[in-house]
């Protein structure tokens, strides 16, 4: 998670939401990435799936059913619909999203029935550190267009 919180500042300091993403696999990274939704003017460009595509093309194996996937914020229903299709069996997040998480805060995908892929969910780890960033971030941004 401490890897995750580093790109979720690096995406910060590029003006970027604060959210980091690193899937690994057998205590190893394999992938990491953070948010570039403002760069490359994408609203799929989410930490989150970057990590995911970049794990997949580095194992050449869409499927990363023995990973595990840290991310800075709660991951929305876009980013749980690509953890169900690359089958990662366990996320780990920091911060919950009140306005677009879908792991358990606004509607949980992790578990939703009749889905062919479920997985655990560990929510909170740096909980915090993470929620502190991003008022910090959200806090800096209404400064400045004032």
């Amino acid at each position: 998670m401490r890897r995750a919180l580093e790109l979720a500042a690096e995406a910060a300091g590029a003006g970027e939401v604060p959210i980091g993403a690193v899937v690994v696999a057998q205590g190893r990274e394999i992938a990491a990435a953070r948010n570039t939704r403002e760069r490359d003017c994408d609203p799929c460009g989410h930490a989150e799936l970057l990590a995911i595509r970049a794990a997949a093309l580095s194992r050449r194996d869409w499927r990363l059913a023995d990973c595990t996937l840290y991310v800075s914020l709660e991951p929305c229903a876009m980013c749980a619909g690509a953890i169900i299709l690359a089958r990662v069996p366990r996320v780990v997040y920091a911060a919950p999203d009140p306005k677009g998480g879908f792991c358990g805060t606004l509607g949980d995908l992790s578990h939703y029935p009749g889905l062919n892929h479920h997985f655990e969910v560990v929510p909170g780890v740096l909980g915090e550190e993470s929620a502190a960033m991003l008022r910090d971030f959200f806090r800096r941004l209404r400064t400045k267009d004032r």
